[in-house]
């Protein structure tokens, strides 16, 4: 199975438990706004799309519409994870898909994805992941890291974001771990839900 419909998979399954309807969501990484389709829909429900390249606002706003979303719900906010422009406690969820890998400082992202949540809110996440310690695969994602971060706006390869998300404080913490099939340089993945 192709990657992207591994991930699709994952993501509609994580999007499942998520109700938005009146509620204010951050998308952290929105990019194209790939994820919108799954929860932009539902009645009410206000998004702030983070995204630190502004040439990302267009795209973002063409997939809120098509999703069924309200332009006046949806504002586009450059910026990055490790200084969120939304207000303390404000956020009722934050979603961050492939993007943690990116982030300059990952454990920052982290408490700033605490800080604009509502207590009792949701971070749903979906990231790829370094390989097990001593495996061929984490010797194999370590060697091309340089290159990666260079041709994919500093993605990391061998970044253990699971680790850092159940260090971050969250009260509760649903995490998957999974290989995808077919893309083998970042077939670790993890995949949950955090609570504030």
């Amino acid at each position: 199975m192709k990657p992207s419909l591994q991930i699709a998979q994952y993501k509609s399954n994580l999007f499942s438990q998520l109700s938005v309807a009146g509620k204010n969501i951050l998308e952290l990484g929105v990019g194209t706004g790939p994820n919108l389709k799954y929860y932009a829909s539902a009645d009410g429900v206000n998004v702030i799309g983070v995204d630190p390249n502004i040439y990302m606002e267009e795209y973002s706003r063409a997939a809120a519409t098509s999703a069924g979303l309200p332009s006046s719900n949806f504002t586009f906010r450059r910026g990055v994870g490790e200084a969120l422009p939304a207000e303390d406690g404000s956020m009722d969820a934050v979603i961050g898909t492939l993007v943690l890998c990116s982030v300059k400082d990952t454990d920052m992202a982290l408490r700033e994805i605490k800080r604009v949540l509502k207590p009792g809110g949701l971070y749903l996440f979906i990231e790829h992941v370094a390989a097990a310690d001593g495996s061929f695969l984490l010797l194999v994602q370590g060697a091309l890291d340089p290159l990666q971060q260079f041709v994919a706006d500093g993605c990391h390869l061998t970044r253990k974001t699971a680790e850092n998300i159940k260090e971050a404080g969250f009260s509760s913490l649903s995490l998957n771990a999974v290989r995808l099939s077919s893309a083998y340089i970042v077939s670790p993945h993890v995949y949950g839900v955090a609570y504030k």
